[in-house]
């Protein structure tokens, strides 16, 4: 994954992409807090980061303790929604920094319908690859369903925070990195049900590079 100047894709209203190559999570996580509150000010527009981390766990604010690694790997805490996961080469993460409008009573930003727009984008993503995927009521992220190679399995995984009407964190979708990484985790405190990859679903290696211009492509579908 190479690092590139800000782009641009079209949609309701521009959204900004900028792609980060591999970085730091922490790192990434300083940028997403600068950007934020620039798009919190109004000096920048909707931006989506697109990017690689080197392997790190990460935890959402309702993990549990026995979700974490069996064998004491370090794990960063975050402020974002979810449980545990991880996070590595070979998986595409996203970054949406962008306003949300109020929700149709007026009354709230509607966060719930945003992290449907994430879903949408994912599911169509796989489709074009020829994954089909669905929601699984109750469990956020983008699903391989039961079937005669096993039960139901989590290809993408989405976590949401919103400040001042405005998203950090994001999702993540798995290409084709070492799966092993998700042995030490309960992933998404979910354990009746399993992790995959694009090359595992397709049988055959599915790139980062090949799955990136899908992903930019489609990101209007987060507005709509």
């Amino acid at each position: 994954m190479t690092t590139t100047e800000p782009s641009t894709v079209a949609g309701p209203a521009a959204i900004a992409v900028q792609r980060l190559g591999e970085i730091d999570y922490l790192a990434a996580w300083d940028l997403q807090r600068e950007l934020h509150q620039k798009v919190v000010e109004g000096t920048r527009p909707d931006t989506v980061l697109l990017l690689e981390h080197p392997p790190v766990y990460t935890a959402g604010k309702l993990t549990q303790p026995w979700e974490r690694p069996f064998d004491g790997t370090p794990v960063i805490d975050v402020d974002r929604g979810g449980q545990i996961t991880w996070h590595g080469p070979g998986q595409i993460v996203g970054y949406p920094i962008m306003r949300l409008a109020p929700a149709v009573s007026g009354h709230a930003m509607d966060v719930v319908a945003f992290v449907r727009r994430v879903e949408r984008l994912l599911i169509t993503v796989c489709a074009e690859l020829g994954v089909a995927t669905e929601r699984v009521k109750g469990r956020p992220g983008v699903w391989v369903r039961e079937d005669h190679r096993g039960p139901d399995r989590k290809i993408a995984a989405i976590g949401i925070r919103v400040a001042r009407s405005v998203t950090q964190h994001g999702f993540s979708l798995n290409c084709d990195p070492d799966m092993s990484w998700y042995d030490r985790i309960v992933a998404c405190g979910i354990r009746d049900a399993g992790v995959t990859s694009l090359s595992q679903e397709l049988g055959r290696d599915v790139t980062v590079a090949e799955v990136l211009p899908i992903v930019e492509r489609n990101l209007p579908l987060l507005q709509e």
